[in-house]
Parts: C-alpha cells; sequence; structure tokens
C-alpha cells in the first residue's frame, strides 16, 4: 500500500530515469483485418521470413509464397479463429504491410505468418 497521499505506480506506466512503458495497451477488439502468408512447408516459410527481414513488403511476401492465394486479408471475428491462431492475433498490435509488425503461428494447415492491420468493437 502506498504512503498516505500517494498513489501507487500504474501498471505498465514509465519507471524512474525514464525507462518506457511496458507495452502499449491495445482497444478491445471482436474482429481483426488481418493479412498472412500460408506456407505448408517449414523452408518455404523460412524463406519467406527471409525475405521482410530481408525488408520486402509483406504483400510482396505473401504474393511469392503464400499458398492460400485465395485470401491474403480481410476481417476475421474470434468466432472464425480457432485456438492459438486467434490467441496471438488477438495480442497482435496493428501495424502496415510496408513496416509489418508480424507474427509465426503453426497451426494444422500450416505456418502463418500473420499481421494485424486494424481491429475493431
Amino acid at each position: 500500500m502506498p504512503p498516505k497521499g500517494k498513489a501507487a505506480p500504474k501498471k505498465g506506466a514509465a519507471g524512474k530515469g525514464g525507462e518506457p512503458a511496458a507495452e502499449k495497451e491495445q482497444k478491445v477488439a471482436n474482429a481483426l483485418k488481418l493479412r498472412h502468408c500460408l506456407c505448408e512447408k517449414l523452408s518455404k516459410k523460412d524463406e519467406a521470413l527471409a525475405k521482410l527481414k530481408e525488408g520486402v513488403s509483406f504483400d510482396k511476401v505473401c504474393t511469392e509464397f503464400s499458398e492460400d492465394k485465395a485470401r491474403q486479408g480481410g476481417w476475421m471475428t474470434r468466432q472464425q479463429m480457432m485456438g492459438a491462431f486467434q490467441e496471438v492475433c488477438f495480442a497482435m498490435p496493428v501495424s502496415t504491410c510496408a513496416a509489418p509488425n508480424y507474427r509465426e503461428i503453426k497451426t494444422k494447415f500450416g505456418y502463418h505468418i500473420v499481421i494485424v492491420e486494424d481491429r475493431k468493437i
């Protein structure tokens, strides 16, 4: 309990010495606008990641490597996602194809490289 007249520090707030906050809070969402690159083989996913690390745009990498040509992006609700895919996606921050903040997810369909472009309630 903090001393009388002093509030307890807020969770995630900057600490002494100008330390940055741990993580920016995300708005609550029930749907996400996703883009993803689906690779059935680990080696293909690794090639796609290497291109992203070289600075190639997420769109170009998806066009070249994704095996899910029909659905590279769009809105998805929590009910349309399952398990680890849902958990990882809803925990991700919003980013763009030009400056992607991507995550890798392994599912029964293969290896996904995913970015979240927008969130909505």
